[in-house]
């Protein structure tokens, strides 16, 4: 018997199969078995409401009698608590009692470093409300159907205005495509090209991105990397149909794609018939100089334009956008499934509004200010002899480059101090060959923890390094 019991507006689950509990008989004890069972797995947590007995017993199909005596039983026990006019509610909360942790559960750490994350509480809510309720007034019946599998117009003519304004880029509404963020977008990209050839991509990046297109049975294959960008000349001796770059700010190390090096990689997509993923990361927070331009500018039918919300706003949205050469729009359409049904049309409504309406830009320029103060901070505590900074004109994270063998030590000693980081190491391809470096270090997101918690997590960072014996 398996019955939903509902204690006014609450529905309980229990379990009433005797096949479950062999050996034991009667209703009566089916029901004992079942709430101790539930309080004691940890599903009915302590001060948990339960049904009144009549309620239960007409649920369950007993007598009310039963349930009554069941529920005093319990009470007895220690399992439950009841007094008249207030009810019964679960009340054991022994640690013998409790679930233990199931593997692979996270425990959430004191202090959180990991990079790639903005300041979430920073999040514009009334802003992006006001902008909801502003989209929902004036859209048209359609908009809240399955339309142009490229995305909602209205989102699309706001970014062609917007990118081409703020990044430079070369692009029209009809070649934008919507998409579920800058991964979503490499997938879809991934499904254009085919399995055929590896995709190149820079010697250190994002892991995720290769492992998004190895999951795919799409190989990659690493191009090294100076202080002047990813070595684009590499590619003239490998046979790719497309490489991944971050020119605007290399991810993990923060420089820039020297002004040679870009024209370079435009040559050779224009050459071979190939093209150049321009990945736009943390393109909008530059801080020291203006912003470089969109590399999609230099040749818009060989560059694919990717960028996102994810920094800007939040990666909850899941929402990012392609713009793409001409000759490849139908060809994405295709790949996602001829249908926009990624990124729904309220958030991309939502999305055009805040940026029309100039919130985008003016949160954009908020954040900018405010990140560049936590940089700043970070650096004034974080710098030592034994330590060297990077990624510092632009961007949400830090690199710290650390004495050989370190990295491994500062990891083990965070992860005891309660701090989130990431590690350099895993960002290195495992295919990339002596000429790039292996070099220690962490990635530090300055831009994750809220502001009240931002000093105190660079204070605990900077204690675990001094007890590492680097800083002081």
């Amino acid at each position: 018997m398996t019955s939903w019991a509902n204690p006014g507006s609450r529905d309980l689950h229990l379990d009433l199969r005797e096949t479950i509990t062999p050996g034991v008989r009667g209703a009566r004890e089916l029901l004992l078995t079942a709430l101790r069972d539930a309080v004691r797995s940890g599903r009915l947590a302590a001060g948990t409401m339960l049904p009144p007995s009549r309620s239960l017993a007409a649920d369950l199909g007993l007598a009310r009698n039963t349930v009554a005596e069941a529920y005093a039983e319990l009470v007895a026990e220690g399992w439950l608590a009841s007094r008249q006019g207030a009810g019964t509610w679960v009340v054991n909360t022994s640690p013998a009692q409790r679930p233990a942790r199931p593997r692979g559960i996270r425990v959430v750490p004191r202090h959180n470093l990991i990079p790639g994350n903005p300041d979430v509480s920073e999040f514009p809510r009334s802003e992006w409300a006001a902008a909801t309720r502003r989209a929902l007034t004036n859209a048209p019946n359609e908009a809240l159907r399955m339309g142009d599998p490229r995305g909602r117009p209205e989102l699309r003519d706001a970014l062609a205005e917007y990118l081409s304004r703020a990044r430079g880029v070369r692009t029209s509404p009809e070649s934008i495509v919507i998409c579920a963020g800058v991964r979503h977008a490499i997938e879809l990209m991934g499904r254009v090209l085919g399995p055929q050839r590896p995709i190149a991509v820079e010697a250190y990046g994002l892991f995720i991105f290769r492992d998004a297109l190895a999951a795919m049975g799409i190989s990659t294959v690493p191009i090294g990397l100076d202080e002047d960008g990813a070595v684009v000349k590499e590619l003239d001796r490998l046979d790719v149909p497309a490489v991944l770059l971050t020119p605007a700010h290399h991810n993990p190390y923060g420089m820039t794609l020297h002004p040679s090096r870009r024209t370079a990689v435009v040559d050779w997509a224009q050459r071979t018939d190939g093209y150049v993923l321009d990945d736009d990361y943390d393109g909008e927070f530059r801080y020291d100089r203006q912003p470089i331009g969109a590399l999609q500018a230099l040749s818009p039918e060989r560059v694919v334009y990717l960028g996102s919300a994810s920094k800007s706003l939040s990666p909850v949205l899941r929402l990012g956008w392609m713009a793409l050469p001409t000759d490849l729009v139908d060809a994405v359409v295709a790949a996602q499934g001829g249908s926009q049904f990624y990124v729904d049309g309220i958030t991309q409504l939502t999305m055009a509004e805040f940026i029309t309406g100039g919130g985008y830009d003016k949160h954009i320029r908020r954040m900018r200010m405010r990140y560049r103060r936590r940089r700043d901070q970070a650096v004034q505590a974080l710098s030592s002899g034994d330590i060297s900074i990077r990624g510092l004109d632009a961007g949400l994270n830090l690199t710290l480059t650390l004495p050989d063998g370190a990295e491994r030590e500062v990891l083990q000693r965070a992860g005891e101090a309660g701090i989130a980081l990431q590690g350099l190491s895993i960002m290195r391809h495992p295919q990339a060959g002596p000429d790039v470096p292996q070099v220690d270090g962490l990635v530090i997101g300055f831009g994750t923890p809220p502001d009240h918690a931002f000093g105190a997590a660079i204070d605990a960072l900077r204690a675990v390094l001094i007890a590492s014996g680097l800083g002081g």
